[in-house]
């Protein structure tokens, strides 16, 4: 498989393996998710089950030109169709969970809940972006921005596996993970620099398999060669990161923010760690970036995290 390297190769790898997947889609009664339904039912690459009031619903005219694609659930509790929406999953009954408008938290507690949600035990859950950014010639894989405050040694490494699986979803056999700081030195009044050391080491035993990873690194020299040079930084990732992994939620979030407001990135982004792909959008994302979402939750479904206890 040739490596996809934006979304319009996405939609085109999708759109040849001619098979839909199915989406539970909680709460979807706004403009932008109606685009990215619409233009996910249009492309051939997914089939909806949308859980909510079905009389909101019924104003969306173009998911009645797929009658055999869309099925609706009428529940008007927002909590009750996230609850049903779990369920219809861990029954077997849809391959990938989407948030339409409900509040994030009310989405998170149904998949949270250890007897009747999503995460396997002893799995973390974290987030994972993608984006397609004008001036790079390739898709640029980075987390987390938007779940885990302060990752912990293990929460990274378990971070690093997520990403590592999907750049192989995309074709990309060897990916390039830079370990992100403000500057390429480590210290010990920056906990998470000395993580990244402990990380690389992994790598270099061979515990992550064919990747190349390396850090700390700034952004700037993990993704243009010419900066490293000029700084003096030998790096294996040589300006071609693959994935970028942030120290903290804050970093990763106000990079999310920065280069999709400032240069026009187009994005995608999932839940990494429960049993299916979730497609948690921001409610201001775009609608072409929730339909980015959908395409990769379908490039990605079918690898389960684990079992669950007492799953159906």
């Amino acid at each position: 498989m040739e490596p996809i390297r934006t979304f319009d190769q996405l939609t085109a790898h999708l759109k040849n393996l001619n098979r839909r997947k199915r989406i539970a889609v909680v709460c979807a009664n706004d403009p932008n998710t109606e685009y990215a339904i619409a233009r996910a039912l249009e492309e051939g690459i997914a089939e909806f089950l949308m859980i909510g009031d079905s009389s909101i619903l019924e104003r969306y005219p173009t998911l009645k030109n797929y009658p055999q694609y869309v099925k609706t659930l009428h529940i008007e509790d927002p909590d009750e169709a996230a609850r049903q929406a779990v369920r219809i999953v861990r029954e077997g009954g849809a391959d990938i969970l989407m948030k339409g408008i409900i509040n994030t938290d009310n989405l998170l507690r149904a998949i949270l809940d250890k007897e009747h949600g999503l995460l396997p035990k002893g799995k973390i859950l974290t987030h994972l972006a993608v984006m397609q950014i004008p001036t790079y010639d390739k898709l640029l894989f980075f987390s987390d921005a938007a779940v885990i405050p302060r990752p912990t040694l293990q929460q990274r490494i378990e971070m690093i596996w997520y990403a590592i699986r999907a750049c192989r979803h995309f074709g990309i056999e060897q990916p390039r993970i830079a370990l992100i700081h403000c500057t390429e030195k480590v210290s010990a009044k920056f906990p998470h620099s000395l993580d990244y050391v402990n990380i690389v080491e992994l790598a270099e035993a061979g515990e992550f398999g064919n990747v190349i990873i390396d850090g700390p690194l700034d952004v700037k020299t993990s993704c243009e060669k010419t900066s490293g040079d000029i700084k003096g930084i030998v790096s294996p990732i040589n300006g071609e990161a693959d994935v970028l992994i942030f120290p903290n939620i804050e970093s990763g979030n106000t990079f999310y923010k920065a280069v999709s407001l400032f240069s026009h990135a187009d994005m995608a982004g999932l839940l990494q760690g429960p049993v299916c792909p979730v497609v948690l959008p921001s409610r201001s994302d775009s609608g072409l970036s929730k339909y980015y979402s959908i395409a990769m939750a379908c490039l990605t479904s079918g690898e389960q995290a684990g079992e669950l206890e007492g799953g159906g």
